[in-house]
């Protein structure tokens, strides 16, 4: 993950039957040869790929164990077709990540589709704890959560999201072209910081990988499931003894200034950083989000 090309994405990617699907993982670094004991787990969104993580992956590499995975129906990873996806279902493929690399105490760091993800892995480790059930080995320590519908009262999906999650969404996602994943990342990134030509290149490119495409209108139902699940995440962050980070690029049509607000006003001593950027703080403002991020692990820490 070292490089920004689509052919060294590929290159250092690890494959791995999980849950029955074939999954695209990177680790950074062989666990027994060095001693660093806690791992940093990055969760994409939708509709990208771990890409998207590439430049904190390669400064954080230096101080900590890290993992990422390109989810069912994303990137590298199987893109079954009629499949019913579920963010559960992408939660119990992490888990079970955690356990084939033998994780122990790990963060998370997420965003938009991954930041559900992430709120899912924080219930079930607050329920097992309830329950006094037999904890795995891996450890919850932190989550930092980048823009993404925490709330999905607040959640605003594009026109282009609702539509291709509708009856017709089968249809247009036939139709779908590159200059309009433009047109929509347009929308979401920040007026000041609009996507590089490569990064809609490879996000395009991810998309289409193995038809990926046609699985839009499929994956889309967790736009429903986050309604159905969002009010036992939400009373799981608004409860939990692990320390929760929030990483806002305000202009963010989305899940932006919004969802901060709402963030700060549900979340008991909301600790939140603001960036005056869009959809995607982690690319268009990555100094920024580094720099933030390690203080959170720091203060975590100590």
């Amino acid at each position: 993950m070292s490089s920004l090309s689509f052919a060294r994405y590929q290159q250092e990617a690890k494959t791995s039957l999980l849950c029955g699907h074939q999954i695209a993982y990177w680790q950074s670094y062989d666990a027994a040869a060095n001693n660093k004991q806690q791992t940093i787990v990055f969760i994409h969104g939708f509709p990208s790929a771990s890409w998207d993580w590439h430049y904190q992956w390669k400064y954080l590499a230096r101080d900590y164990s890290l993992l990422c995975a390109d989810m069912l129906g994303f990137g590298l990873s199987a893109k079954p077709d009629k499949h019913r996806y579920s963010l559960l279902e992408q939660a119990d493929i992490f888990e079970a990540l955690l356990l084939q690399n033998d994780v122990g105490d790990y963060h998370i760091m997420a965003h938009d589709y991954g930041d559900s993800v992430a709120q899912e892995l924080l219930y079930r480790q607050a329920k097992r704890r309830a329950e006094k059930s037999i904890q795995p080995k891996a450890t919850l320590k932190s989550v930092c959560f980048l823009n993404g519908g925490i709330f999905p009262a607040c959640h605003r999906p594009l026109l282009t999201q609702r539509l291709l999650k509708s009856w017709i969404g089968k249809w247009l996602v036939k139709w779908l072209t590159k200059r309009s994943l433009e047109k929509s990342l347009y929308k979401i990134f920040g007026k000041n910081t609009p996507p590089m030509q490569q990064e809609i290149d490879m996000t395009w490119q991810l998309l289409m990988h193995n038809d990926g495409h046609l699985v839009i209108p499929d994956i889309l139902r967790y736009i429903d499931e986050r309604r159905q699940w969002g009010e036992r995440w939400v009373e799981a962050m608004i409860t939990s003894t692990v320390p929760l980070y929030f990483i806002n690029g305000i202009q963010d049509p989305i899940s932006g200034r919004h969802m901060l607000d709402r963030y700060i006003e549900v979340i008991p001593d909301a600790k939140t950083a603001l960036l005056d950027v869009g959809h995607y703080p982690q690319l268009e403002a990555p100094d920024e989000v580094l720099r933030y991020y390690r203080d959170f692990l720091r203060s975590v820490q100590s």
